[in-house]
């Protein structure tokens, strides 16, 4: 009997992964085992929200491997050390895994290899699971990754992604390879009150619904905030329980100019993690430094817990930081407004940012999450790293009823239409009905500040 493991990363599912696909194509049987990192846990990424989503993950594979025959291991501890632990029980030739784009998974992947074939196996990694195309699968004459999103967009659009691969009908796992339990959502506290379900079911389930009633409006109602008509299937992505692959593939089959707008989406991500994956420092410096001489988050300090209370005095700026606390999600037009403001109104570094935004989100990707932030701060790859996005401007347009900001700033529910969004320009015997700060800074002022610091950097 031959044995192959599949080391679970980002990739829990069991529909259209071509790493599960491959191992049981090769072998009699497999062993599908997830490690629960202790680094993960050490470095400070196990941010609850993400954790509990993980736990939703972890029981649905389980699941969906039970109902095949199967089942998950999961081991704890160092993923390289459990790894080969549970390689050596099952008896197994190799190892097989999807391939990560991050630092930390660069390094884990050489490591795994050396170990491996230290112990006479071999690690074999599947590169397009991850993402719809492979990092460096697409790349401009002379340089390893395409650093300006429009020509790798054209690049990006005219190559074939592989097909996608139907969920195993049988997974024969070896009787003999012990598990620790399946984390529950349970176990995990200090979760986001509205955080959504985890695992494939969940995700296959949130896409098929939203492909009927709001793929082809993408298009058109992608920024409007109060309207909530993204495909929310960020987390699902982030975690692999849907696979950007399928997502593009079932997308151009339905056509139209809203499933055009949501595969540029996926092809961002696809964007970022390439970009990723040849400056594995992006994570943490500048892409293209400007030279920015930041507030320290010392003489910032105020302004920063302010900003991350949702309490800055610019409504939709608020609302968007309080949907952020309770779902552990927040609308992408949110993310800019809330980006910018921080970077460039308040002029605060994008690593404050970035790492609050880890601490929250469910989604919280490396490769989306850093080089977005850098995006608006202009460290990264925005061709107009000084623009500069006006709350007010941003509100009126995408939240012109003022909806959104009414549902996650009650305080300012008493306020009708548009002037939800400056309501310090109520006169003073009104505006003191009212529990809500005023403005942090002066728009002006914050974007002057911006603009002088820049042309000093």
């Amino acid at each position: 009997m031959t044995v192959s493991v599949v080391l679970f990363t980002s990739d829990l599912r069991l529909h259209d992964n071509p790493t599960l696909h491959a191992a049981l194509s090769g072998a009699d049987e497999v062993v599908p085992l997830f490690v629960l990192d202790e680094a993960i846990a050490s470095a400070g990424f196990a941010a609850p929200n993400r954790r509990a989503f993980l736990a939703d993950c972890l029981t649905d594979l389980d699941a969906g491997l039970r109902e095949r025959g199967g089942r998950l291991v999961v081991r704890t501890g160092d993923v390289v050390a459990r790894a080969r632990e549970v390689a050596a029980e099952a008896g197994a030739d190799e190892v097989r895994t999807a391939g990560g784009v991050s630092r930390y998974a660069q390094r884990r992947e050489e490591r795994l290899r050396r170990g491996l074939e230290s112990d006479g196996r071999r690690l074999r990694v599947h590169d397009a699971t991850l993402t719809a195309l492979p990092p460096g699968a697409v790349t401009p004459n002379g340089s390893d990754h395409f650093a300006v999103f429009t020509p790798y967009f054209r690049r990006w659009s005219r190559e074939r992604p592989r097909d996608v691969l139907a969920a195993p009908r049988t997974v024969p796992v070896p009787a003999t390879i012990g598990s620790d339990r399946v984390p529950a959502r349970a176990d995990t506290a200090g979760v986001s009150e509205g955080l959504a379900e985890g695992g494939e079911k969940a995700g296959r389930k949130r896409f098929a619904a939203w492909k009927r009633s709001g793929l082809a409006a993408y298009e058109d109602g992608h920024d409007d905030l109060a309207g909530d008509m993204t495909s929310r299937l960020s987390p699902h992505l982030h975690f692999g329980t849907l696979s950007p692959t399928e997502l593009v593939v079932r997308a151009r089959r339905a056509g139209g100019a809203g499933a055009e707008a949501f595969v540029r989406q996926l092809c961002w991500r696809d964007f970022h993690h390439q970009v990723l994956a040849a400056r594995p420092d992006a994570s943490a410096a500048d892409y293209r430094t400007k030279h920015d001489s930041w507030r320290s988050e010392e003489s910032a300090g105020a302004e920063i817990e302010a900003w991350k209370a949702g309490r800055t005095g610019y409504p939709v700026v608020d609302a968007a930081m309080r949907q952020l606390r309770h779902e552990g999600w927040m609308h992408n037009r949110g993310r800019l407004l809330t980006a910018s403001f921080l970077t460039k109104t308040l002029y605060v570094d994008w690593r404050v940012g970035a790492r609050h935004f880890l601490e929250l989100l469910v989604d919280g990707d490396i490769a989306n999450n850093q080089l977005n932030w850098q995006w608006m701060a202009g460290t990264g790859t925005d061709s107009r790293p000084n623009r500069v996005l006006n709350p007010v401007v941003q509100g009126r347009r995408f939240d012109p009823e003022g909806r959104y900001v009414r549902r996650w700033v009650p305080e300012l529910s008493g306020l009708a239409g548009s002037a939800v969004h400056e309501p310090w320009r109520l006169p003073e015997a009104e505006r003191a009905e009212y529990d809500y700060p005023d403005p942090l800074v002066e728009l002006a002022e914050g974007r002057d500040r911006f603009l002088r610091a820049r042309e000093k950097g």
